[in-house]
């Protein structure tokens, strides 16, 4: 069974800086394309960034120029770095680790971590 945990959330003032990790319990990782997506309260729940088997990124357009996602297939872990934070952030975010296991693309979610962005 493939595990997703997230770490790293938390309260961070307008303007700073936070870096989610998410670490997955899988043999073959790298296998795997991961994302970080978010949802705030009454929202529904969106792309923050995606990153393929081969590295290529993609970000949701509140991310651009602001956040970085990377993997680290040797320990299982996809990071985002999120700088220059805004109230409009807060949100509970959550990784996704997805599968391609040769009939269908399988997804595994994290249960989310809590970030808010607050003076």
């Amino acid at each position: 069974q493939v595990r997703v945990v997230e770490s790293g959330g938390g309260l961070v003032q307008p303007g700073g800086s936070l870096r989610l990790s998410c670490t997955v319990s899988a043999s073959r990782f790298r296998l795997y394309a991961m994302g970080w997506y978010r949802q705030a309260p009454g929202e529904e729940r969106e792309l923050v960034a995606r990153i393929t088997i081969d590295g290529d990124t993609r970000y949701g357009d509140p991310a651009k120029g602001r956040f970085t996602i990377s993997r680290d297939n040797a320990k299982n872990t996809v990071d985002l770095q999120m700088n220059s934070l805004e109230p409009e952030d807060t949100a509970v975010y959550s990784c996704d680790a997805e599968e391609n296991n040769g009939d269908a693309m399988v997804d595994y979610w994290g249960q989310g971590t809590q970030v808010t962005v607050s003076s």
